[in-house]
């Protein structure tokens, strides 16, 4: 019975704050928290980084290895994403395989790097028809405080944007930097009552009744979409979270290089 007062009070104080266009860690409805990225700190891995966003941390690791192409696509390496939640990131999540959350969460990521041509595939090839370059990008949350989707987007591209393809390792040529052309950027909104806010912490997504990620390019060209929740999201709004996806995304890109 105490945690639901507690909650309806939480809610309630929440609600009050947004209505006067704050937030209870003290930013505006636009404010993204502070921003923190560690590379390479996989040794094992390809390419790796740690990202803070706020009190969320999220960790990816990219592993490249010499693979055969599928058969539609003979000339173009493979790009995967995977993602865990693991439980010691929060109460909520359990071990096992993974879960919606998860394979949404990978499938959104996977989705804006896809899209944006981020990794140029082709330049994978290393025998066409026979053998290319396999990118697997793996995915962990390690603090959840709300916003995963924009934290393991974060992760994702700055580990790809460190990464460096083995081929010494693999009798292959010399070792060579990923073919990065872009920095896609996700930016994640959430509706609380009538009030969208960016990037949300864990309470503010509990009370939240609709959630959209856009990401965009380094021109500012949408290049993914994902709504979540039951609430819907209007046309007006839609196009306000359009512009602040451009708008934050490009100030994102700044801080992390």
């Amino acid at each position: 019975m105490s945690s639901e007062i507690m909650s309806e009070i939480k809610r309630d104080h929440i609600m009050n704050l947004l209505a006067d266009g704050k937030r209870q860690d003290g930013r505006g409805v636009t404010d993204v928290r502070k921003i923190q990225v560690e590379t390479n700190c996989i040794e094992s891995a390809d390419g790796s980084a740690r990202v803070k966003l706020g009190k969320t941390e999220v960790i990816a690791g990219v592993k490249i290895i010499p693979g055969t192409p599928f058969g539609d696509t003979p000339n173009i390496g493979v790009l995967t994403t995977g993602a865990e939640l693991i439980p010691m990131a929060h109460s909520t999540f359990e071990s096992g395989p993974p879960g919606e959350d998860a394979i949404e969460l990978a499938r959104v990521v996977d989705r804006g790097i896809r899209e944006s041509g981020m990794v140029d595939v082709e330049k994978l090839c290393i025998v066409p028809g026979e053998e290319v370059w396999m990118c697997f990008v793996d995915i962990y949350a390690l603090d959840y405080d709300g916003n995963l989707f924009d934290a393991a987007n974060l992760a994702a591209v700055c580990a790809l944007k460190s990464a460096t393809i083995p081929g010494e390792q693999y009798g292959k040529g010399e070792n060579t930097p990923l073919p990065i052309t872009c920095t896609p950027i996700s930016v994640t909104e959430v509706k609380v009552g009538n009030t969208l806010i960016v990037d949300p912490d864990y309470d503010e997504e509990q009370i939240s009744s609709a959630r959209l990620t856009v990401t965009t390019d380094d021109v500012g060209n949408f290049r993914a979409m994902q709504k979540g929740g039951c609430g819907s999201i209007t046309l007006d709004e839609l196009s306000l979270c359009l512009d602040r996806a451009v708008e934050i995304g490009a100030e994102i890109r700044k801080i992390i290089g």
